[in-house]
């Protein structure tokens, strides 16, 4: 099979994602590529991905090469690193089963991964999941005593002029489900009114829910322009000695920003700004829960999230799933029962009525005139 399109290529497969089209073809460098990550690829319509690396390595049986295999969308895996050097943005490509061409001459070639061959990979990765397991608990308890201070001591928060006190917060974290989950709370947001804080991406899907942020909080990464100019406040996560990259996207925009320099994820940072901030409750979407999540993530261990989630614990709601809790279906039984719930409803109004009962009596005495009776 071969497929020609736009090269379009970004070793950070999120801030790729964002300017594909469904002609192009993606040349990315993503190991052991994350769910997240390949349902925004599949979300541009993009149909061949090119990706320098091994999209399953198999430490653990991550699901984005499944979900882009399952989604119709042609995987060419492991290339090398050279392609980036040997193709630029714009250029017309080719690929023929496992090769790369520029102007007929071949610059890269890998493998073509399967339905098949990723379930046979996932497989395999799974019995690596428990030596996974072992390194990761022993990497959180290595670092628990470092982070402890999260849980014990006094913290520092930025001041923000949004007041969290004695009101729910929702924070919208870029994971698992979160678009689907934010929409099944939509009837919650509308009526309830929390405080709306985005991590980073999570505040696109907030205004793309038809809201807006009230506090973005996170490295700015992978959030946008447009969604940071959109009045929120910003509080920019920097590293414990000080440095704060994210600052300079801000300053670029024109935008300011405080920064909070913690040794914990950009989650963790929303959840423990709400929780400081006096919040009656702190609902969650899309927060990384489990092994899989976090190895997702790229972490090598949880301690701080751990802690945080021992703070803020009694507050917290993980609506993680809420969109599969349940849903509504209205089938023909229940357009029936409208009806004639509607009907009696009616019947009743006009046998009460005098005004009704008039009206009706001179209906049929001009329908009695009209056929002689």
């Amino acid at each position: 099979m071969r497929h020609q399109g736009v090269a379009k290529l970004d070793k950070r497969t999120k801030d790729l994602a964002k300017r594909l089209t469904s002609d192009d073809i993606a040349i990315i460098d993503h190991v052991d590529m994350d769910r997240v990550s390949a349902e925004s690829l599949v979300a541009t319509g993009v149909e061949v991905v090119i990706n320098a690396s091994q999209s399953i390595s198999g430490v653990y049986p991550n699901l984005g090469p499944l979900i882009l295999t399952r989604g119709g969308v042609a995987l060419l895996d492991n290339v090398g690193p050279e392609v980036f050097e040997r193709v630029r943005e714009g250029d017309r490509i080719e690929v023929a089963g496992d090769e790369v061409t520029l102007d007929g001459i071949p610059v890269a070639r890998g493998t073509r991964l399967t339905v098949q061959s990723v379930e046979e990979a996932m497989e395999l990765a799974k019995a690596n999941i428990g030596d996974q397991l072992d390194k990761f608990a022993r990497n959180t308890i290595e670092y628990l005593e470092q982070d402890r201070a999260l849980l014990t001591d006094p913290m520092w928060i930025p001041r923000t002029s949004v007041d969290m006190s004695g009101r729910q917060v929702l924070v919208v974290v870029r994971g698992y489900d979160y678009k689907e989950d934010l929409q099944a709370l939509r009837p919650y947001i509308r009526e309830i009114h929390p405080v709306l804080i985005g991590v980073d991406g999570g505040a696109d899907a907030i205004r793309e829910a038809g809201f807006r942020p009230d506090v973005i909080v996170g490295d700015m990464d992978s959030v946008s322009d447009n969604v940071l100019r959109s009045g929120a406040e910003l509080i920019v996560h920097a590293y414990p000695d000080g440095r704060c990259p994210g600052m300079e996207r801000l300053t670029a925009l024109g935008l300011e920003g405080t920064p909070w320099p913690l040794a914990a994820t950009s989650e963790d940072l929303a959840l423990l700004l709400a929780y400081e901030s006096g919040a009656d409750l702190v609902v969650a979407v899309g927060t990384h829960a489990n092994l899989v999540e976090y190895l997702d993530k790229g972490r090598k261990g949880m301690a701080s999230s751990f802690l945080v989630r021992l703070k803020v614990g009694p507050k917290l709601v993980d609506a993680k799933g809420v969109n599969k809790l349940y849903r509504t279906a209205v089938g023909p039984s229940d357009l029936v029962l409208l009806v004639v719930a509607a009907l009696i409803a009616v019947s009743v109004i006009v046998f009460i009525s005098p005004y009704s009962r008039s009206m009706m009596e001179l209906l049929l005495l001009r329908v009695r005139a009209w056929f002689g009776i």
